[in-house]
C-alpha cells in the first residue's frame, strides 16, 4: 500500500503540470471578432504563417483559422522541400520531379477553412538542392549547360503552379516567383548593375544567376506568366524580399521591377506586364538586438515604400512582418508601435483612388523567450514581439492591433 501511494503521489505531481499547462495554453482568441473581417474594410488581408509540424497543435490551428484569411506556408513550398531527387533521375523527360504531400496536406487544410495560401516561393537560391543544377542530376556529374538549366527552371515553375491550382483551384492566390536576389553589401553584386541582383551569398555563388543567367529573375516571372495565363488563372506574382523599406535596397528592387516589365513582349510588340506586386518581408527593428527596435523612423520608411511601389503599378504585400522587441520591459511601447503602424500606414494606404495595399502577413505569431540568444530563431522574430505567448495566449500587442483596426483604440504617442 504505502509503495501504491507513493507512485500515486509521483503520477499527481507529473501530472500536474500538465493539467497547468492544458488550462492556460489555449488562446482566448474566441473572445474577439475575426482580425480578417477588421481588416477586410481597409481592403487588406490579414495573414499568418504556419508549418507542416504546427497542424498537429490544435491550439495554434484554431487560432489560425478564427483570425487569418491568408496564410504562408513557411518552408513546404519552397523548391528545395518539394523537389524529388530519385524521381527527376528516372524521369524519362529528363525534366524535375516534385513531391506534394506536405504542402498538399496543408493547403487542403486551408483550403477546408476557406482561407488562401500566398504560394512562397518558386525561385530562391538560398538552401537550393545543388543537384537540380548537374546532368542528369547526378552531383559527380557537371553542371548542365544553361539550355537544360532554362529548360528546367520553366518546366518546374510551370509544373507547381500547375498542380496547386488544378488540385486547389483559387486557393493559392499570388506566387512569391523570386526571392531575395538583390545584394546588401559589397561584393554581393556588381557595382554596374541597377538591380544590384546577388552574384554570391555568404561567399557562395547565386547557383540560378551562375548556371541559368543573369536574366534569371525576369526569365523566371516570363515562365510563371506563362503558366498563369495558360491556366487562365487569377494568381499574382510578387517579387519578395527584406529590407525592402531602406532607401538603397528600395531603388534597386525598383530598378528590377522595371527590368521584369520590360523583358518580354506581345504579339503586338507591348511590355508584357509579367509582375503584380512587390513582397516586404516586413522585419522590423534590430537583428538580435533592441537597437534599432520600435523606431519611427520605420513607420516613415514604410509608408514612403508602400507609396514608391504603388507608384511603379505594384501591388505591396507586408509577407512575413515581425514587429521586433528583445526587451521585456517594452512592452507598452512595443504595443503602442504596433497600433501607430496600422493606424498610420495600413488602414490609410488603400482609398478611392489607389489600393496597392493587399496583404499584412504576420510571421511573428508566437514569443520564444526560451530560444538561445543570439540563433535564427531568436534574431529572426524576436523573444517578445509576437502576437501570442509561449502558451498561446493573447498577447497585449494583439489586444491594441484588434482595437486599432475597430477604430477605438487610445491614440498612440507620436514620439513613441
Amino acid at each position: 500500500m504505502k509503495r501504491f501511494l507513493s507512485l500515486l503521489l509521483v503520477l499527481l505531481v507529473c501530472l500536474l503540470p500538465l493539467s497547468v499547462f492544458a488550462e492556460e495554453a489555449g488562446t482566448v482568441s474566441e473572445d474577439y471578432d475575426p482580425m480578417w473581417e477588421l481588416a477586410e474594410p481597409y481592403g487588406f488581408k490579414f495573414g499568418g504563417a504556419f508549418s507542416y509540424d504546427d497542424m498537429r497543435n490544435q491550439v495554434f490551428m484554431d487560432f489560425l483559422a478564427r483570425h487569418f484569411n491568408s496564410l504562408t506556408c513557411c518552408n513546404e513550398t519552397k523548391a528545395y522541400s518539394l523537389l524529388d531527387e530519385w524521381a527527376s533521375k528516372s524521369a524519362k523527360d529528363g525534366m524535375p520531379c516534385m513531391s506534394y504531400s506536405r504542402a498538399d496536406a496543408m493547403i487542403s487544410w486551408a483550403q477546408k477553412n476557406n482561407i488562401r495560401i500566398r504560394g512562397h516561393v518558386l525561385v530562391w537560391d538560398a538552401y537550393m538542392t545543388q543537384w537540380f543544377f548537374h546532368e542528369d542530376y547526378d552531383m559527380s556529374k557537371p553542371i548542365a549547360d544553361k539550355e537544360t538549366m532554362r529548360a528546367r527552371l520553366a518546366c518546374y515553375i510551370e509544373r507547381v503552379i500547375n498542380h496547386f491550382e488544378k488540385k486547389f483551384p483559387g486557393v493559392i492566390y499570388c506566387w512569391d516567383v523570386v526571392n531575395e536576389a538583390i545584394g546588401d553589401n559589397g561584393g554581393e553584386y556588381s557595382v554596374t548593375d541597377l538591380r544590384r541582383l546577388r552574384t554570391k551569398r555568404n561567399g557562395d555563388k547565386n547557383c540560378f544567376l551562375e548556371y541559368v543567367g543573369d536574366d534569371y529573375v525576369e526569365y523566371a516571372f516570363l515562365c510563371a506568366r506563362n503558366a498563369v495565363d495558360n491556366l487562365g488563372a487569377d494568381i499574382k506574382l510578387f517579387y519578395n524580399d527584406y529590407n525592402l523599406f531602406f532607401s538603397a535596397k528600395r531603388k534597386a528592387a525598383c530598378a528590377l521591377v522595371k527590368s521584369i516589365q520590360s523583358y518580354a513582349k506581345d504579339e503586338d510588340g507591348n511590355p508584357r506586364s509579367l509582375i503584380d506586386g512587390i513582397g516586404m518581408q516586413g522585419y522590423m527593428g534590430g537583428y538580435g538586438e533592441q537597437k534599432g527596435c520600435l523606431e519611427p523612423s520605420i513607420i516613415t520608411d514604410v509608408k514612403e515604400s508602400i507609396e514608391t511601389y504603388a507608384a511603379l503599378g505594384m501591388d505591396v504585400q507586408l509577407t512575413e512582418m515581425a514587429v521586433r522587441n528583445f526587451d521585456k520591459t517594452k512592452v507598452a511601447e512595443h504595443d503602442a508601435f504596433y497600433s501607430r503602424l496600422f493606424s498610420d500606414v495600413f488602414m490609410k494606404a488603400n482609398t478611392a483612388e489607389s489600393s496597392p495595399l493587399t496583404a499584412i502577413c504576420i510571421w511573428g505569431l508566437v514569443d520564444v523567450p526560451a530560444a538561445m540568444k543570439g540563433n535564427y530563431v531568436y534574431n529572426l522574430n524576436s523573444p517578445y514581439g509576437c502576437l501570442l505567448t509561449t502558451r498561446y495566449k493573447i498577447k497585449t500587442c494583439f489586444d491594441a492591433v484588434y482595437h486599432t483596426l475597430k477604430g477605438d483604440a487610445p491614440s498612440a504617442p507620436s514620439d513613441l
